[in-house]
């Protein structure tokens, strides 16, 4: 039995590898034929060959190139049969005894036990150790987060409006309906801009959003806040509180009218009557009235406080009251041109003809009177500074009363003009004092106190038969 042929990429290919020629045929052939002439002889059982991969198989294959190599350098033997063998494939017999020597050298292997082979148990993976860092990880990952949207919230809750405007959002804040029906009083000043309007809306809570609110006002170009006090309720909504401060009837004034040839006096009660302001703080205002600068030549604030109708807003002060009526007296004195020395002559006299006139065309008649008397020396004799200087509101007065010296009102006594204004003229008067009518009169009387009728007079009898009239009541003409 030979060995299989080795295949080329073996180790050991190149030490097997036969080069067959005619000789070794014939000695094969010869062999061949020797081989069948003798008896057959029972062959060696063969050694069992190493396992491929075994360390024995890789000694074996040494060992086999070894014997090759001894073949070729020993001389031939004698036997022709041994000859004719060395030239054919090497037979797989058992290893040469230095190789077997060296692979019993080996520790033995034990070989097998009967049956199935044992079950190799195979290892079990390890199992996954849970790591406490990740926890910690996530932990600290949810609390990030919650902080982050927290401050987030926070953050746009306070600056909503700012953020919106950033980014372009439009969202429409507003209340619904008229309000909640508690009343709120609102103030608009004098100079206050549609954006602060709507920035104190909603600062006391009339209106939610201001944005909202001064969209719907620049809508309207016509558009004009008045300034004052309303009263408006808590949250409305956006139209309502813009409808609401367009319409008067939510306007809270206080208003004041004071008529031409009332006294200070009386003024001074009314303001405090329609204001609700102290009396005794408007008496104290007034007592130092150069402070609303009236010259201190004047005896008092008298005839400086201008006759019209007043608007005043809620709370303001005695001071102020005062301050606007004064301020209102020498816009008129100045649009008459009357010069800041002249103010105190002008209303002094203006006031007399307020009082003693009966009616506005009787203005320039009066004063013509007193200017013609003035200009020939003789006293005004009017009853009603008489009356003042008494105080007195009654118009008739008595011997004693026209006879008194210490009444500086006295214009029966005094040459000229009382030391101040009996009372606070209008325009009309301011003008009559000023441009007198042309005339020669002297003397003047109302003999109708309820038509304002007047009879103007050049002399003292003529004046006589008027006096005569008046005393007998609703007289129809003058004489």
């Amino acid at each position: 039995m030979t060995d299989p042929k080795l295949p080329d990429d073996h180790p050991f290919a190149e030490f097997f590898r036969e080069v067959p020629d005619a000789e070794s045929q014939a000695a094969e052939a010869r062999a061949a034929d020797a081989q069948a002439s003798r008896p057959a002889a029972q062959p060696a059982a063969p050694a069992a060959a190493p396992a491929p991969g075994t360390r024995r198989a890789a000694r074996a294959g040494q060992v086999t190139g070894a014997a090759a190599e001894s073949s070729a350098s020993n001389p031939a033997p004698s036997n022709p049969a041994a000859a004719r063998s060395a030239t054919t494939t090497i037979p797989v017999t058992r290893p040469a005894e230095n190789a077997t020597d060296a692979f019993d050298s080996l520790p033995p292997q034990s070989p097998p036990p009967g049956g199935p082979p044992p079950r190799v148990r195979e290892p079990r993976p390890p199992r996954p150790r849970r790591s406490r860092r990740g926890l910690w990880a996530l932990i600290i990952a949810i609390v990030v987060i919650a902080a982050l949207a927290i401050a987030g919230w926070f953050v746009y809750t306070s600056y909503a409006p700012q953020i919106e405007k950033v980014f372009g959002v439009k969202t429409v804040e507003d209340y619904s309906g008229t309000g909640t029906g508690e009343q709120v009083t609102f103030v608009i000043a004098s100079g206050d801009t549609g954006t602060s309007i709507a920035d104190n809306l909603q600062k006391a809570d009339i209106i939610k959003s201001s944005d909202t609110f001064y969209s719907l006002a620049i809508k309207n170009p016509s558009l004009v806040f008045q300034p004052g006090t309303y009263t408006l309720q808590k949250q409305m909504s956006a139209q309502s509180a813009l409808d609401a401060l367009q319409n008067p009837a939510n306007a809270v004034t206080n208003t004041v009218v004071i008529t031409e040839g009332t006294i200070a006096a009386d003024v001074l009660t009314q303001l405090a009557d329609k204001t609700g302001v102290p009396l005794t703080d408007l008496q104290a205002e007034a007592a130092n009235y150069t402070q609303f600068g009236i010259d201190a030549s004047a005896p008092n604030i008298e005839g400086y406080l201008f006759p019209a109708t007043y608007t005043f807003q809620p709370n303001t002060s005695a001071h102020d009251l005062l301050k606007t009526m004064v301020d209102r007296a020498f816009q008129s004195l100045d649009a008459a041109g009357v010069a800041p020395g002249d103010r105190e002559k002008v209303l002094t006299m203006a006031s007399i003809i307020q009082k003693e006139g009966g009616s506005t065309a009787d203005f320039y008649k009066v004063s013509r009177v007193f200017a013609n008397r003035i200009a020939d020396g003789m006293p005004l004799q009017s009853d009603a500074t008489v009356a003042y200087g008494t105080g007195s509101k009654e118009v008739d007065t008595t011997d004693a009363q026209r006879n008194d010296e210490s009444n500086k009102y006295n214009t029966y006594v005094i040459q000229g003009l009382p030391i101040g204004p009996i009372s606070n003229p209008g325009d009309d008067a301011i003008k009559a004092a000023l441009k007198p009518a042309d005339g020669s009169w002297l003397y003047f009387v109302t003999v109708n106190l309820d038509t304002g009728l007047t009879c103007f007079s050049d002399n003292l009898d003529e004046h006589n038969a008027a006096v005569q009239l008046y005393q007998a009541g609703n007289a129809t003409s003058c004489p």
